[in-house]
C-alpha cells in the first residue's frame, strides 16, 4: 500500500529503475571490438584466454585492477522518483 504521493508499485519501481540503470552502465563500460595481443598500458601480452574470455580487453589483469581502484563507483540511488528531487 503506498501512501502519499505514491501510487501502489513504487517502490518496486524505483528498484526496478536503479537496476536497468545499473545493467546498462555496466553494459556501457564493457569492451567493444577485437581483443589487443599487448597491454595498452604496460605492453605485456594478454593470455589468449582472456582475449577470448573479453572480447575487445585491451588491459592485462594487473593494469585493469589498478585502473577498476581509481574509478569512482557510481551513485546506487535512482533520484528519478524522490520526492525531494522533484521538490529542489
Amino acid at each position: 500500500m503506498a501512501g502519499g504521493w505514491a501510487k501502489d508499485g513504487a517502490v518496486q519501481d524505483q528498484i526496478d529503475a536503479s537496476v536497468i540503470d545499473a545493467v546498462a552502465f555496466a553494459k556501457s563500460k564493457m569492451p567493444r571490438g577485437e581483443s589487443a595481443k599487448y597491454c595498452e598500458e604496460c605492453g605485456k601480452s594478454i593470455p589468449e584466454l582472456r582475449r577470448v574470455a573479453i572480447p575487445g580487453v585491451q588491459l592485462c589483469i594487473s593494469c585493469q585492477r589498478e585502473m577498476e581502484k581509481k574509478q569512482v563507483s557510481q551513485s546506487g540511488i535512482n533520484r528519478r522518483g524522490s520526492k525531494d528531487s522533484q521538490l529542489r
